[in-house]
């Protein structure tokens, strides 16, 4: 005789479509991935960091703009002079009183224009750094927002798994007692329901964890991600890998700050070599001299009072200064070399990381399509071992291999599916071409 069925079998059935029921549903008061972005992008620790250094760079940037200004001085002065004289005989003190002010205006200064160029580059390198950090930040929000649905994924299954196993045990022992199974199947449940608790424990305290981390990048607590729609429509690539590396190349954030330092490095070879020539410079000032009591040249007791005004050019040319300025031009031929090192490298990984970045997401959805059909497999392969239990040609052992090669398949199907999203956004920051909006189109596939 047969064991009895452990499952109608419209039970399963049942329970998967109340597992995605679940899944597809979503909780009280959760957050999308563009409201938590938001939130991370007004308290996010590092990215608030990021924009003071910008804010920072912008005004280290503008000091270089002081030097094609002028620059004006007021100096101002008391004296108490004291007077002593025998011929005639004379002893007195007297006070002295003076106040200048004095202007200077760069005529011809090329190691101050430099400087002020170079300083227009620093303020377009500090806003390719702000781009990258905000790219980081988006790409750090949708890694935790995607690990916390991965870990309920996860959880859910494995307590899926777990109540079909403790049918299966109950079933067991059902037979057993009736004399229709041996002790044999009893124990494969039981240690296969031991063996799924000890999972959900785990996947418990992954779930915690994965959350604590999305709690942390957005600065807020107990935050609940809206899941994805079932099935989730991927999305298409951006473009072909060659496109998409050539855009990299030419406008990735990390080639423009390279190249832009290589701008600024041979700014600096130009300020180096402007230490040979000449400078000239508009000089101004107008002064104010008075003694109220007088002085020896006056006569005491007569208060006296001089204006003075000048106007003038300064032209100053440097002879020799102990070999300094070629050795740093020296210096600075270097580091200019170094710089465009460094850009070519900035090219070649952009390029690499672009390239690396496509086949990722290319070899995702291929996973993705053949877990699709592994799933279903794993589904047809459970039914026809629940069959064959039933009529005696399988035994308890294959149904539970049955069972956790489904569940196991259908965890790495949703896991799969997060990792291919990530991938485009994670391509379009090797591209740089990452922008908060991309996060709309993720949006989209929520099931709000």
């Amino acid at each position: 005789m047969p064991p009895a069925s452990p499952f109608r079998r419209t039970a399963p059935r049942r329970r998967l479509a109340a597992l995605a029921a679940l899944l597809a549903a979503a909780p009280l008061q959760a957050q999308t991935l563009v409201q938590l972005y938001e939130a991370a992008r007004a308290s996010d620790a590092t990215y608030q960091a990021a924009r003071a250094q910008y804010d920072a760079d912008l005004a280290k940037a503008d000091q270089a703009r002081a030097l094609l200004l002028p620059s004006v001085n007021l100096s101002a002065g008391a004296t108490r002079n004291s007077y002593d004289s025998t011929m005639p005989p004379l002893d007195r003190t007297y006070t002295g009183l003076t106040a200048t002010v004095g202007a200077t205006q760069p005529l011809y200064r090329p190691a101050n224009l430099a400087g002020y160029e170079q300083g227009l580059k620093l303020a377009d390198i500090a806003r390719a750094q702000l781009l990258v950090a905000e790219q980081e930040l988006v790409i750090r929000v949708s890694q935790a927002y995607f690990d916390v649905l991965a870990a309920q994924d996860t959880l859910a299954f494995v307590q899926a798994q777990k109540a079909a196993v403790g049918e299966q045990l109950a079933s067991a022992r059902r037979n057993f007692e009736v004399g229709t199974a041996t002790i044999t199947d009893t124990r494969e449940a039981q240690a296969r329901h031991d063996l799924v608790q000890a999972q959900e424990i785990a996947a418990e305290n992954d779930l915690r964890v994965k959350k604590l981390a999305l709690d942390t990048v957005v600065s807020r607590r107990d935050t609940t991600p809206v899941p994805l729609v079932q099935p989730v429509p991927l999305p298409a690539l951006p473009g072909d890998a060659e496109s998409l590396a050539q855009q990299a190349e030419a406008g990735h954030p990390a080639v423009q700050q390279a190249l832009l330092a290589l701008d600024v490095a041979r700014l600096e070879t130009d300020k180096a070599r402007a230490g040979h020539k000449p400078t000239l410079d508009l000089q101004a000032s107008y002064g104010v001299s008075r003694n109220p009591q007088g002085s020896p040249n006056t006569g005491f007791g007569y208060g006296t009072r001089s204006n003075q005004g000048t106007v003038g050019v300064q032209l100053t040319v440097p002879l020799f200064a102990g070999f300094s300025v070629q050795n740093r031009v020296r210096e600075t031929l270097s580091l200019e070399e170094k710089a465009g090192a460094d850009l070519e490298a900035a090219r070649r990984t952009v390029v690499q990381n672009t390239r690396s970045a496509y086949l990722g997401v290319v070899s995702g959805k291929g996973q993705v399509a053949a877990l699709e059909a592994a799933e279903a497999s794993s589904q047809s392969a459970l039914d026809a071992n629940r069959l064959g239990y039933q009529v005696g040609v399988r035994i308890n052992i294959d149904v539970l291999n049955a069972q956790s090669q489904l569940y196991q398949t259908k965890r790495d199907l949703a896991q799969a599916r997060y990792n291919v999203l990530l991938g485009g956004l994670r391509l379009r920051q090797a591209n740089g071409t990452l922008r908060p909006e991309d996060l709309q189109g993720v949006e989209a596939l929520l099931a709000r």
